[in-house]
């Protein structure tokens, strides 16, 4: 079975909720409606002829002014049994970014959920930990969205955990050795 017969059998079991299949290169991609996104999530890894049992990875992809909805949640899936591998896309709305999760698929998807959550502000419902991971707690903003600031000449409205550590430094410095 190929990557796009797999993507076809899914458009005939969700004819309503799957809106495009996509071939570049010999990669195949299924963009689905986030509100199916557990059923169909589940039938890929769990039915014998699938069985995409490995989640390679997800991310959040920003499209600010080029396409509506404006975020999409993508999933790199991998089958160990069969060697074939699918990407599944989920359309995100910038009024509400959230999506279910698939960490009770795959537990993998854990921290690749917290980083997307983390540096989009996509939120996946129902997951056992959401919050920051390689930003600190107290971090407004969420970096790799098109419409975040690139300078950092905000003045006092910068980070404080950046203003301490410029202080400690310039502290610091009368004990450097010359």
């Amino acid at each position: 079975m190929t990557p796009h017969s797999i993507a076809e059998q899914i458009r005939d079991k969700f004819p309503e909720d799957v809106l495009e299949i996509v071939e570049f290169r010999s990669q195949v991609a299924i963009v689905i409606k986030k509100e199916r996104l557990k059923e169909i999530m589940s039938l890929l890894h769990m039915h014998s002829d699938y069985s995409f049992d490995y989640l390679v990875d997800l991310c959040g992809v920003d499209y600010m002014n080029k396409k509506s909805p404006r975020f999409e949640v993508v999933y790199h899936l991998f089958s160990i049994k069969h060697r074939h591998f699918l990407r599944v896309r989920v359309q995100v709305d910038e009024d509400n970014p959230t999506v279910d999760t698939v960490t009770d698929i795959w537990k993998g998807a854990d921290w690749h959920e917290r980083e997307c959550f983390d540096m989009y502000g996509i939120r996946f419902e129902g997951h056992p930990d959401l919050r920051r991971i390689l930003m600190p707690e107290d971090w407004e903003g969420h970096p790799l969205r098109k419409d975040y600031p690139l300078k950092s000449d905000l003045g006092d409205l910068e980070w404080k955990g950046y203003r301490d550590l410029i202080e400690f430094s310039e502290k610091a410095r009368q004990y450097e050795v010359r």
